[in-house]
């Protein structure tokens, strides 16, 4: 049952009953709606604006990971950056300056067209430039690292020639000299022994009894074992590389044309044939097309004082015995 409401008019000095229409109960239930209406949206976007819902709350945290991951990876490629120049310049300053070999330039690497297009893919992502400035990063990494080893691979077959090289250039006296008095003549201008003029002088004489042994001072090949009017018996050792040596005015010869020898290895005997005042060996470096003062071609087996004393020894001007 409704409740009846009355209110006092005090003009009558009466109470009076109040009516109520149907419109004056709609406009009341509307306003109330709306005001309820007005007051939930409010809520509402206070709700959303300082809120976050479980997904955003998700998708943030994701969003999160993710820029720690980028972070991470900019870091890692900057390491990897730092180590790959570290082998740059180690190849470049040390192993290819050891091996005489021209160093590599992997500074000069740049995107192809093709990666070009490929970061263009990446264009409207979210952080698109951070991804580009990436990826462009890890590229060029790549291909530093492929250059290096392909530098490496190189390096590996320079070693090898080094070896080799190493073990055929002419390193030791042919003869033995232990006590360094054998060197009677070096290079350069002497008194001919014969002609009594000036001439330049090729090599270095070695004084020794006839019959003292004769090595060769690297590996290489026999080219020439033969007899001639200047040098007498003589053998020409091509060591490759660019070298050979000569051996001159043996007694005998003990290698033949083509043989292969090892540094050491026995291949004639002193004595004074050819144009020769005395038992003596005539050694010559050849490097290239020029004879060279082997001297400096005397560092394996002897200290760096009894070299000295070889140098000054081999300096003295005077008569060759040939």
């Amino acid at each position: 049952m409704a409740k009846i409401k009355y209110f006092y008019n005090p003009q009558k000095l009466d109470f009076e009953k109040v009516g109520t229409s149907i419109w004056s109960v709609v406009l009341r239930v509307f306003g109330f709606l709306s005001a309820s209406t007005v007051v939930g949206g409010i809520m509402a976007f206070g709700v959303y604006s300082f809120l976050d819902s479980p997904k955003e709350r998700a998708l943030k945290q994701e969003n999160e990971q993710y820029r720690i991951q980028i972070k991470f990876l900019h870091k890692k490629v900057a390491e990897l950056g730092v180590q790959i120049a570290d082998l740059h310049q180690r190849d470049a300053n040390i192993y290819r300056a050891i091996f005489e070999a021209e160093p590599l330039d992997i500074d000069k690497i740049k995107a192809t067209q093709s990666e070009v297009d490929r970061y263009r893919s990446l264009e409207g992502l979210n952080n698109a430039e951070e991804l580009v400035t990436l990826n462009k990063k890890i590229d060029i990494l790549g291909k530093q690292v492929t250059v290096q080893s392909k530098s490496f691979d190189e390096l590996i077959v320079l070693a090898k020639n080094k070896t080799a090289f190493l073990a055929s250039i002419p390193a030791i006296q042919p003869v033995t000299n232990e006590d360094l008095t054998r060197i009677a003549s070096g290079y350069g201008y002497r008194i001919h022994p014969i002609f009594k003029t000036h001439k330049f002088h090729a090599g270095i004489d070695f004084t020794a009894p006839k019959g003292t042994p004769i090595y060769a001072t690297g590996n290489g090949i026999i080219s020439t074992a033969e007899n001639s009017s200047g040098y007498g018996n003589h053998v020409v050792v091509n060591h490759g590389f660019g070298y050979a040596s000569l051996y001159a005015h043996m007694s005998r010869i003990k290698a033949r044309v083509g043989q292969k020898v090892t540094r050491g290895e026995l291949i004639g005997y002193v004595g004074s044939t050819g144009t020769s005042t005395a038992p003596h060996l005539h050694y010559e470096v050849v490097k290239g097309a020029n004879k060279v003062n082997p001297i400096n071609y005397f560092f394996k087996g002897i200290t760096e004082e009894e070299f000295q004393a070889i140098r000054s020894i081999a300096s003295r001007e005077g008569q060759s015995f040939d």
